[in-house]
């Protein structure tokens, strides 16, 4: 039986300190003061008998029980809110709400024509685009918030609970814009990337570490000075705009490459290719909205997997 003294608060807070890794943060977060947080977080410890935070001067991470407890009450306010939803949706007549996390590359290539295709159905639900780092959406989808994520495969440790269904596959590519000194060079060398300005993924992407590997086993390693971003917008400007290079999944820079407006190094960069697809909770139960969504996500992949982008 679940212990009555439990609030709808005490998860609340806690799915909020979780997330934020900082009672300050959460405080902020949830608009109210530090000292209410601390106190709900105690009182929610003292009802289950465990810690559920260490803190620290670098802030604060959930425990061994907390992590248990973090993924069961996530489902539950995830279920709450789907019941929420859906006594909204019959009082107003609506579908609903689709929440979707997407990786750069999914969400340049793969989730625009999802997304159009299903309109064209009537998906018939307001459809919630989340993106950033992959830590911080498959977090998301842990607690609850997301209904899936499209993107890369996450290391093992961060696929708990969660399952992956593979898509196609897809490799780093480096980017100039079309009038680089680079590409007129007839025996063009690694290394010489090193003499630009280069753009890479955040070191917290899965990405970061594909091209870092590639780099350092051709003998070229990171260049003293680099630019860290994950934002496309960034990087498409800053690469068109100089004679920087962007170092990035191939899908998210397609259609510039297509339409002309950057270029491609000829670099093979085939060892850097990895899985995309959709990750999912294990245990999940997805609106027809949401299921219709991902199944256009499954078609448009279609299109990339005879061959790998």
């Amino acid at each position: 039986m679940i212990d009555g003294r439990i609030k709808y608060r005490h998860l609340q807070c806690f799915l909020e300190v979780a997330r934020q890794k900082s009672l300050v943060k959460a405080a902020d977060s949830l608009a109210i003061s530090q000292p209410a947080v601390s106190k709900t977080i105690r009182e929610l410890e003292d009802i289950l008998g465990v810690r559920l935070f260490d803190r620290n001067r670098k802030g604060t991470t959930v425990t061994r029980s907390g992590e248990i407890f973090h993924r069961h009450a996530g489902m539950s306010i995830a279920s709450l809110q789907q019941g929420l939803d859906g006594v909204a949706q019959l009082r107003e007549g609506g579908g609903g709400q689709v929440n979707a996390g997407v990786l750069p590359n999914a969400a340049a290539v793969i989730m625009p024509r999802a997304i159009l295709a299903c309109r064209a159905q009537g998906i018939g639900a307001a459809v919630r685009i989340m993106d950033g780092p992959n830590h911080d959406l498959l977090g998301q989808l842990k607690a609850g918030e997301l209904d899936f994520v499209v993107g890369r495969l996450a290391e093992p440790s961060r696929m708990v609970g969660l399952s992956f269904e593979h898509l196609y596959s897809e490799s780093l590519a480096f980017a100039v814009r079309p009038e680089h000194p680079l590409l007129d060079e007839e025996n063009f060398e690694l290394a010489r990337i090193m003499e630009y300005p280069v753009v890479l993924p955040i070191r917290e992407s899965i990405i970061r570490h594909a091209a870092e590997s590639f780099l350092i086993a051709n003998g070229v390693g990171l260049p003293n000075e680099y630019i860290e971003t994950i934002s496309v917008t960034f990087g498409r400007a800053f690469t068109r705009a100089s004679n920087a290079i962007w170092i990035m999944d191939h899908g998210v820079m397609l259609d510039d490459l297509q339409s002309g407006t950057l270029a491609r190094l000829p670099i093979d960069a085939a060892d850097t290719q990895g899985p995309v697809g959709l990750t999912t909770r294990v245990d999940s139960a997805l609106s027809a909205p949401a299921r219709m969504l991902m199944s256009a996500v499954r078609e448009v992949a279609g299109a990339f997997r005879q061959e790998p982008v």
